[in-house]
């Protein structure tokens, strides 16, 4: 930009250095220069000659108020737009925006003193200021006010002894009210290194409430949004930490979401932590006596930003760390590398060079969100090493080194699901990834024999099918179907041609140890019902069912027609 003629090389030596942002000792000087200053022109040219040291600005114009009007001040840049002088006597001694070719914003400040308008300073830039900027500049414009008070009392100044004592008073003031900007952005910066600190150091949870608690003498703490402490720094921690009912936290959540900033609730002061409208927990400082400051609040504000960035990245973190263990799990399922999966495995913090026991969990009713894999996890939260899980359509798979207790895990899912009616199925023992696919189908088979049991919930490991694992997966389908049909073919026929049950009768009559009591409630039949379809049974098959070999290849066909061909006809 060039130079006007008046700002010769001895006038650019005199000028004080530039003020640099968020300096209270640059504002300091620059003040004590402007109130030495006896020319009021002068005055504002030197305020202008400050203006982009406070931040992305340029000074277009200034003016003074005459008794004519408005006369601007000379000195400026010659190459400098030019400022419509009749919009600013349009402004009527307001501050307002101004038009200014190329520069998107642009405003008048006007300087003021106890009589009215002293001038103007025309300020553009290529965006509005933040409040940062807006503050750094009105004290600029309330400095140089003062300063053109002062100038303008000088001259009669020996005549009015009290007005000279007032306008001492107001440079006190503007000098205290600096001292005050220098206290308060002394705090600021100590809460914003503080938490940089902790952010750099990736101190965590813990860090933060530790750097709230430093910075403001009052505990601080963390609680998920279910009212669970996650983090605590201070004193006078309540042990236990009372957990509130969850109609009482929603209440509570709603009611600190309403406002914009920290909320008191009982003693605290709360901040939501909800960075893209979801609740990640709150923040919160114990402050029964009321005692929190502006300063306080401003700790609050920021410790609560660093906290939202935190929490994000911790569960960017858990999703892909999630992500990946079901794609190793999925894998491992369906037979993978053995030399890669260890290398996965390794990467997510799983060691799979130990024996594993394959679990698939089925829950009537569930399965169709994540809601029943968090309940799996839950329930098997107290094993040694966090399992591997995935979910197959309305069933939970998990790859586990602990092999299950017979009762400890459906007990812990029935509680977490509210019902028993589930069922379990636990592989023998894997020792290696190559293993995984094999151990999988024992699971399955295992879950199928209890879902087709009388007692079809429970936990049924393959280890104790007996009978079961010689007819599990592996065999030829053809030749178990070819054993049911020379053994139950005829009743299967008679059951398809008559609408009867007399299959389904002889396997719950089997399933009760031959007891007719039992098999008949089983049924829902009366005895002599049963009675009689046995009668039809050995009519039909032409089988005695009192004859050792009989009645056990009798047992089996029907095991194997329930179990294997799923009760096909």
């Amino acid at each position: 930009m060039t130079r006007h003629p008046s700002d010769t090389a001895g006038t650019e030596r005199r000028r004080p250095r530039p003020l640099a942002v968020l300096d209270p000792h640059g504002i300091l000087a620059l003040s004590r220069t402007l109130f030495t200053c006896t020319e009021q022109s002068e005055i504002v040219r030197l305020a202008m000659r400050q203006v982009s040291a406070l931040g992305p600005y340029s000074a277009e114009a200034g003016y003074l108020a005459t008794g004519h009007g408005l006369s601007r001040v000379p000195g400026h840049d010659a190459g400098a737009p030019t400022v419509d002088d009749a919009r600013m006597k349009e402004l009527g001694e307001a501050d307002g925006s101004v038009s200014l070719p190329e520069r998107p914003w642009n405003w008048a400040f006007g300087l003021r003193g106890a009589d009215g308008l002293l001038g103007y300073i025309v300020v553009s830039s290529h965006s509005g200021p933040d409040e940062e900027g807006h503050f750094l500049l009105s004290t600029l414009v309330g400095l140089t006010s003062a300063a053109l008070s002062l100038a303008a009392t000088r001259a009669w100044q020996h005549d009015n002894a009290g007005e000279l004592s007032r306008l001492r008073t107001e440079r006190d003031t503007a000098l205290q009210q600096l001292d005050t900007m220098r206290s308060e952005l002394h705090l600021q910066n100590t809460v914003h290194e503080t938490l940089a600190r902790v952010a750099a150091r990736g101190g965590g949870e813990d860090a933060i409430t530790q750097a709230l608690y430093e910075l403001t003498g009052l505990s601080a703490l963390i609680e998920d949004r279910f009212g669970n402490l996650r983090s605590w720094a201070g004193p006078d921690r309540p042990t236990p930490y009372p957990v509130p009912s969850p109609t009482s936290q929603e209440e509570m959540l709603r009611r600190v979401a309403r406002e914009a900033g920290p909320v008191r609730v009982k003693g605290r002061l709360m901040a939501l932590v909800c960075p893209r409208g979801d609740v990640l927990g709150v923040l919160a400082i114990e402050d029964p006596e009321a005692t929190a400051t502006e300063h306080t609040m401003f700790a609050l504000d920021h410790a609560q930003r660093a906290l939202a960035q935190e929490l994000i990245h911790m569960r960017e973190l858990t999703e892909v760390e999630l992500r990946l263990r079901r794609q190793l799990i999925d894998d491992l399922l369906e037979g993978t590398d053995e030399t890669s999966a260890y290398a996965r495995a390794e990467a997510v913090g799983h060691d799979l060079q130990r024996t594993h026991y394959v679990v698939v969990v089925h829950w009537p009713g569930n399965g169709a969100d994540d809601s029943f894999t968090r309940a799996v996890e839950q329930a098997t939260a107290h094993t040694a090493s966090r399992p591997l899980i995935t979910r197959r359509g309305d069933r939970v798979v998990l790859l586990t080194e602990a092999r299950p207790d017979d009762h400890a895990v459906h007990a812990a899912l029935a509680h977490e699901l509210g019902t028993p009616d589930g069922a379990i199925g636990v592989s023998t023992r894997c020792d290696s990834p190559d293993g995984v696919p094999r151990c999988y189908q024992e699971a399955l088979r295992a879950l199928e024999v209890r879902q087709n049991s009388r007692q079809r919930s429970g936990t049924t490991f393959f280890d104790d099918l007996g009978l079961y694992r010689i007819l599990g997966p592996g065999n030829d389908l053809r030749e178990l179907e070819g054993f049911v049909r020379e053994w139950l073919g005829r009743l299967i026929d008679y059951d398809a041609e008559h609408d009867t049950e007399l299959v389904e009768t002889l396997t719950r009559y089997f399933d009760c140890g031959g007891n007719y009591d039992d098999a008949a409630a089983a049924l829902t039949v009366h005895r002599s019902t049963l009675r009689y379809r046995l009668q039809r049974i050995r009519e039909i098959s032409n089988r005695d069912l009192a004859e050792v070999d009989t009645r056990l290849n009798l047992q089996v066909a029907t095991r194997v027609w329930k179990i294997i061909l799923g009760g096909r006809r």
